[in-house]
């Protein structure tokens, strides 16, 4: 880690609706004559596992989130797919930005298009882990798609498979099968945004897997883009955040093995070291969260930066 670098926890701009995630700041600029609204986000160093955010900050995180993000943005616009909402990521690009506020912003910011957002999360597996292998394990299915029986922790499936979910404002978001997602969204949109889902996904993995990453899943989040009068538009884009480690498990391919857990690029060694915390007494899995020691923050950082490494240079 960059001893000089300075660690950004939380962000205070001078912005209307300002909301604060678990990781990112989120900030409205509003429409200026036949100009649509925008949306500032800010990727800050705060890092949550179990729901809970954690009070110490891990340097430089929000700057590898959000140059993994932008990286693909740039892949996705190369293949055609489908439009995404970003503008800019400079804060010089920002309206009515004061010079003193860029320190804030630099490096970790995406300037995007206002939208009115699909209450979806669009996740597309092609391995077996997480919420999908604890559901496998009781029914044999994920989100009502039958999968082949004798999989195992880990296993590659036959092809990529789509598992909506809600998007919850706290806690875990809740899978649910393509039908209940259907209602929420409507069908037409959805169909199409699936197809659109699995084929980012597909290119992402092979462009991953000859870099030695595997993707095992990922979530994506499309939005309608709203007008200068800040209605919603017939136009969907691809929005937030895409195929960073904070919205995708990305393993290394070299130490892939089936019918255990992998390592990851991603906060799982935050997780591990909390788990060790709560078996041993001393956290209880609720606000507060306890304090990182260096090494662990470190070492999340470290993979972060391994993960923008292997592939973006």
């Amino acid at each position: 880690m960059n001893s000089t670098e300075q660690s950004v926890y939380e962000t205070h701009l001078p912005f209307e609706g300002r909301k604060q995630g678990k990781v990112r700041d989120i900030y409205q600029i509003p429409a200026s004559g036949d100009e649509p609204g925008m949306v500032l986000i800010i990727a800050s160093d705060r890092i949550s596992a179990f729901d809970v955010v954690m009070p110490t900050p891990v340097t430089g995180k929000g700057r590898e989130l959000t140059r993994i993000s932008c990286k693909w943005f740039d892949f996705i616009r190369e293949l055609g797919i489908v439009n995404d909402h970003l503008i800019a990521t400079t804060p010089e690009e920002v309206p009515n930005l004061d010079e003193s506020l860029y320190s804030q912003c630099e490096g970790r910011m995406m300037l995007g298009k206002a939208c009115k957002v699909i209450p979806i999360e669009f996740v597309v597996r092609g391995y077996l882990a997480g919420s999908g292998w604890k559901e496998y394990q009781q029914s044999g299915t994920v989100c009502g798609i039958r999968l082949p029986e004798g999989l195992q922790l880990s296993s590659k499936l036959p092809e990529p498979i789509f598992t909506p979910a809600t998007k919850a404002e706290e806690g875990h978001d809740e899978n649910i099968d393509f039908d209940t997602a259907c209602e929420v969204a409507g069908r037409e949109v959805l169909e199409r945004l699936r197809s659109i889902s699995l084929e980012i996904y597909t290119k992402a993995a092979e462009y991953a897997s000859e870099r030695g990453i595997i993707l095992a899943d990922t979530k994506f989040e499309f939005g309608y883009a709203l007008d200068s009068n800040g209605n919603a538009t017939d136009e969907i884009l691809l929005i937030d955040e895409v195929l960073t480690p904070d919205s995708s498990r990305f393993w290394p391919a070299d130490e892939y093995e089936v019918g255990r857990e992998q390592d990851s690029f991603d906060k799982q060694y935050v997780r591990n070291w909390l788990e060790n915390i709560v078996s041993s007494g001393e956290w209880d899995k609720t606000p507060p969260g306890p304090a990182l020691p260096e090494e662990i923050v470190v070492g999340t950082v470290e993979r972060y930066r391994e993960a923008a490494a292997r592939l973006f240079t």
